[in-house]
């Protein structure tokens, strides 16, 4: 077993769970859990960070004022974290909620320290309600909690195996770019995350791995096989 990362923050969309509708495919949020449980197991320790777009786009929401909809947006992530955590745990994967906003009677406050020791201990940490902020992507909530944990990198979970230099699904000659820098991404303004996500990785020199989870098996092969799954984004390409 050749371990690359000990510590990893995994960011999933709420497309990714909604099997790319709206609402909660089961059968992809068990396939999402299987993978994470069997890696937890295998000793990596996992954080996470959930969006929310199955359950409502906050920043394409109309009528209703861009901060009330991000916030709406938010408790739909505590559903899918909720969903997330009932999965795994099946799995046999003790796992723990924490939310950006306060809800006690279902998760446990965002606590850094806290978060830190859960996963010390074994245990997944499902980061829910985003930063509790409006006005901030789930993607920023994930290159944050990763740099507080001291995640070794961000991986974001997508539909495709990697970054394209354009939408694979629309342009045929579409290049995959294996690996590039936190400069080559924001300079081609790739949508893959957001530009205050890149920048805060870069900051704290966090690399992002991008790769398709809807393939079973990938998530093993790239954290605990050691292969170069997907594209990398790093300081040096």
């Amino acid at each position: 077993m050749t371990v690359k990362y000990k510590r990893v923050l995994l960011k999933l969309s709420g497309e990714v769970l909604g099997g790319g509708s709206f609402g909660l495919d089961y059968d992809s949020v068990s396939s999402i859990c299987e993978q994470v449980a069997e890696v937890s197991k295998a000793g990596i320790e996992i954080a996470i960070v959930v969006g929310g777009g199955n359950i409502i786009r906050g920043a394409q929401t109309v009528n209703i004022e861009r901060a009330q909809a991000d916030y709406m947006g938010m408790l739909g992530t505590v559903i899918n974290a909720l969903a997330l955590q009932d999965n795994l745990q099946k799995f046999g994967a003790p796992t723990r909620v924490q939310s950006a906003i306060e809800m006690r009677q279902v998760a446990e406050p965002a606590i850094r320290l806290r978060a830190v020791r859960h996963l010390e201990k074994g245990r997944i940490v499902i980061f829910a309600a985003g930063t509790g902020s409006p006005y901030f992507s789930t993607d920023t909530t994930a290159a944050l909690r990763a740099s507080e944990i001291k995640a070794d990198c961000v991986i974001k979970a997508t539909k495709v195996d990697g970054i394209y230099d354009k939408d694979p699904a629309k342009y045929t000659d579409a290049k995959k770019l294996p690996r590039l820098t936190y400069a080559d991404a924001l300079n081609m303004r790739l949508q893959v995350m957001d530009a205050a996500a890149f920048a805060l990785c870069q900051d704290n020199d966090i690399p992002i791995v991008v790769f398709d989870m809807q393939k079973k098996g990938n998530l093993k092969k790239l954290l605990l096989d050691g292969e170069n799954i997907g594209s990398v984004v790093a300081q040096n390409a």
